[in-house]
């Protein structure tokens, strides 16, 4: 067992981190321009939206809660010393999980029921997406069978995670943990080190900056009508639109 435990909570991060690491700049050298989603939406976009809303924000909830639990574990220990303001964060935390949950079923029933977007779905689009739903079950799981996991995270994972980053690695806390909790530690792992060979490699290049950047002004001088009009004679000369 302790062999074990060695191979997955030592040996497995560190691999992990490296593939994700050389495979993404690897990947992004050779072939950059499929360092994208693949978005498939413009082949069928019915109902799309509400289930990638949920996804998308509920994803990006739950990943900062677990990120500031483990920048900042002495600060969130005494946030939630409090009992009130435990529930509260377990509450959010769980409900922000189900929209993933939610969410994140409603694109994969589209993706297999729509045969137009099965003809684009590769391998490795239905190994991420299994590891990534069985990932979000556990993360429920954990939420309902093993209360307070905002707590324990703060308390017993930011340890060990700290002391992978530092070289110093301290297993005891993880070790002892419910089998469930190591699945979900080990599948965080596993999806990591093959991110840069999927699709969703591509939140690396994500256009955050479009959130504080100036408002973009264009300006169209074509004559619109002209230009649409499948009679316009055709012309080798480049038209300008400045």
């Amino acid at each position: 067992m302790d062999l074990l435990n060695n191979f997955l909570f030592i040996a497995l991060p560190y691999v992990a981190f490296a593939v994700f690491l050389v495979g993404s700049i690897y990947r992004y050298k050779s072939n950059g321009f499929k360092y994208s989603s693949l978005s498939s939406q413009f082949l069928e976009g019915g109902g799309i939206y509400i289930f990638a809303v949920l996804f998308h924000w509920g994803i990006l909830i739950v990943f900062l809660g677990h990120l500031i639990g483990f920048l900042f574990p002495g600060i969130i220990l005494a946030w939630h010393s409090g009992a009130a303001r435990m529930i509260t964060a377990q509450i959010a935390i769980f409900t922000f999980g189900l929209a993933v949950f939610i969410g994140f079923s409603g694109l994969i029933i589209r993706r297999v029921s729509q045969p137009r977007i099965r003809v684009v779905t590769s391998r490795m689009d239905i190994v991420i997406e299994l590891l990534l739903l069985a990932q979000i079950v556990f993360g429920l799981w954990i939420a309902l069978g093993y209360r307070w996991g905002y707590y324990w995270f703060a308390s017993d994972m930011s340890p060990y995670l700290w002391s992978i980053v530092t070289f110093g690695p301290q297993i005891d806390a993880v070790s002892a943990m419910p089998w469930v909790i190591k699945t979900h530690i080990v599948g965080a792992f596993i999806i990591l080190g093959i991110l840069p060979f999927t699709r969703l490699v591509h939140f690396l290049v994500a256009p955050f900056h479009y959130t504080w950047r100036s408002y973009q002004q264009v300006i169209w001088y074509w004559d619109r009508k002209r230009v649409r009009d499948p009679a316009t004679a055709w012309t080798t000369t480049r038209p300008r639109n400045n």
